[in-house]
């Protein structure tokens, strides 16, 4: 394991005094506890998102917590859910009497936990809470888009989810406003990724999963979890040829949509290579009858150091398109206003 760290168990809270003292006038440490974070400042009125997860993933969660995004994250180990009273203190640090939504990945962990501090909020704050659920990754059905959409896995296509709710909660949407429009992004948006690599989670020291030199899985999760297929690797074109039949086929998408594109690395895969795989992205789109609305290439929800990349298709109509272009300023992405 070679990594810049000092001991294993000290990595997420100097991870985290690192991002404090980065963005002082950004983001704010709730009851002296560096795994509630929360936005500086408040506007009266708004409607709050919590939303949480386990480190590693970076700049998922935290990292989009600002304006016009999200207003706290309860930060995990790695990999691992923040606690039910880590939750509950950044909901009632970031509630301003309109109520909060909680909007996280669909995990097991999460959901329990999310859950209890809705009740907690409730019973011991008086705070309405509301709860969306991304669930976007194509891997967990049948590309019929038959299956049992509560397996379908929390990935990158979140960023969407994040982008149109924020704008919602902006723009002064109630909490049954935004509530909605996070269930319409999350309903629409599909994800599908593919390994290259495994990572290494410090506590471990050592690679979670095997992968062959020669080898890549597709459908693979940012935790590892297992894919749909797993063989040679293959050239880009090829790779992206059936991510992209697997993904059209599960996706709403039909010819004549309009569609919000994310082309995400897992952490340890080069700009150039995403760009590359829009290419083969954008070429089957066109052919497709399907014309790109917008399109984001970078990093936005990894997996420590696991080479590999995730593709995200969601078709949009004008409030979405609308919700998406506002502008959006967070220690780990900007946006202006289109």
């Amino acid at each position: 394991m070679k990594k810049f760290i000092n001991q294993a168990d000290d990595f997420i809270p100097e991870m985290l005094a690192g991002i404090y003292l980065a963005h002082p006038d950004a983001l704010r440490c709730v009851n002296d506890d560096p795994h509630c974070l929360a936005r500086v400042g408040a506007t009266p009125g708004k409607v709050a998102i919590v939303t949480g997860g386990g480190s590693g993933h970076l700049p998922l969660f935290l990292g989009y917590v600002g304006e016009g995004m999200l207003d706290g994250c309860a930060v995990g180990d790695v990999f691992q859910s923040p606690s039910p009273e880590q939750i509950l203190a950044v909901t009632q640090a970031v509630d301003t009497g309109a109520g909060v939504l909680y909007l996280y990945g669909n995990y097991n962990g999460d959901i329990f936990n999310f859950d209890m501090a809705a009740e907690m909020a409730e019973m011991e704050s008086d705070i309405r809470t509301r709860t969306v659920v991304a669930a976007d990754d194509s891997a967990g059905a049948a590309p019929s888009g038959e299956g049992n959409a509560s397996a379908r896995r929390g990935v990158a296509g979140i960023f969407f989810v994040y982008k149109c709710a924020g704008a919602a909660a902006a723009n002064g949407g109630c909490l049954d406003t935004v509530a909605r429009v996070a269930q319409k992004a999350g309903d629409r948006v599909r994800t599908l990724g593919v390994a290259l690599s495994p990572c290494i989670v410090p506590r471990i020291g050592k690679p979670g999963f095997q992968i062959g030199d020669d080898e890549m899985e597709i459908g693979m999760g940012i935790h590892g979890e297992s894919g749909i297929r797993r063989g040679p690797t293959l050239p880009a074109r090829q790779i992206a040829d059936e991510m992209m039949s697997w993904l059209l086929a599960d996706s709403p998408c039909q010819s004549g949509d309009e569609v919000a594109v994310l082309i995400n690395g897992l952490g340890a895969t080069p700009l150039e290579e995403l760009y590359l795989m829009y290419r083969h992205v954008h070429h089957t789109l066109s052919q497709s009858g399907i014309r790109v609305f917008r399109v984001w290439v970078g990093e936005f929800a990894t997996a420590m150091e696991m080479a590999g990349m995730s593709i995200s298709l969601m078709p949009v109509d004008e409030e979405l398109k609308a919700l998406l272009a506002r502008e959006a300023n967070t220690p780990m992405f900007r946006q202006f206003s289109a």
